[in-house]
């Protein structure tokens, strides 16, 4: 079909490019399609992890609870009646409480300590401890516990709450520090300096600026290393020997029987409220998790 312009001229009219085949490109369709199998694949995964929460929320108010997702027929509150004592729940969780708070607090502030250095300074020998550091987070911590019940036992730390509080915090002061550093580095030296030309020491300077700054960083290591020894069985089942000094985490153990019966909805309840204080934890940070350093504004001039 051709068309006539102003002048007099006559040439074809231009038609819509659609390809080939006069349909729209493939490509669309193609990338639709990869969207929908990447977002299957992700329910997948949701689905994976929510299935076991469903099934602690669901059998802990069912009295005749078992290993099937179901909604109780009978809702009941006597799985927590049952497990809510002095000897299943309050001990055990306090003591989890002290080990685990204790151990927290060492942890974090011997990493933001051995992380300082790390950080602004530059030495020859930093590169192969940071490396030596990530090796160690690497270590299965089954590996070492027989020299370490050993050693307990001759130092005479063994059955101690205090002393399974420092191994944990050792176990854990590894990846803690690699996680400071790198925290760390996103803070201005220049802060630092400002503070030291008023007369701050290097200590007055990481207690009131650095660390100030990069507090959201130093709460992921807190959340990090706390649910980290929150959920650790085998370390204080192997040095606390005492049954008034074992965390939550062992006592849970009590919930499966000698002869392979299990007890699913006390079990599925003392879950519930044995994660509560890691979720709690969690839930108080998260709006400080995610504001991010607060550095706008802090270097004028």
């Amino acid at each position: 079909m051709t068309t006539t312009d102003p002048r007099g001229r006559t040439g074809a009219r231009p038609q819509p490019h659609r390809g080939t085949t006069g349909r729209p490109p493939k490509r669309n369709t193609r990338a639709r399609k990869g969207r929908w199998q990447a977002n299957l694949a992700l329910l997948t995964v949701a689905a994976a992890f929510a299935l076991p929460l469903v099934w602690l929320v669901l059998s802990s108010v069912d009295g005749g609870a078992d290993l099937r997702v179901r909604p109780p027929t009978d809702p009941t509150l006597d799985n927590y009646s049952a497990v809510l004592t002095d000897e299943i729940t309050f001990t055990p969780m306090l003591n989890s409480l002290l080990l685990c708070g204790s151990a927290t607090a060492v942890t974090v502030c011997c990493a933001a300590l051995a992380a300082y250095p790390l950080s602004r300074h530059r030495a020859r020998f930093s590169r192969p401890y940071l490396l030596t550091i990530l090796f160690a987070t690497s270590l299965p911590i089954t590996a070492i516990m027989v020299p370490v019940y050993g050693l307990f036992v001759q130092v005479e730390l063994i059955d101690t709450v205090w002393g399974t509080s420092l191994f944990l915090a050792t176990a854990q002061l590894p990846i803690a520090i690699w996680l400071m550093k790198n925290f760390m580095d996103g803070v201005p030296r220049s802060l630092e300096e400002a503070a030291w030309t008023d007369g701050a020491s290097a200590m007055q300077a990481l207690g009131r600026i650095v660390l100030p700054l990069m507090a959201p960083g130093v709460m992921v290591v807190t959340v990090f290393s706390f649910v980290a020894m929150w959920g650790n069985f085998f370390v204080p089942f192997m040095l606390l020997l005492s049954p008034d000094r074992m965390p939550a985490s062992v006592s849970i153990f009590t919930f499966f029987g000698n002869t392979g019966q299990v007890a699913y909805g006390q079990l599925a309840a003392f879950s519930m409220i044995y994660s509560t204080p890691a979720v709690l934890l969690y839930v108080l940070i998260a709006r400080r998790l995610g504001s991010g350093f607060a550095l706008g504004g802090a270097v004028k001039g």
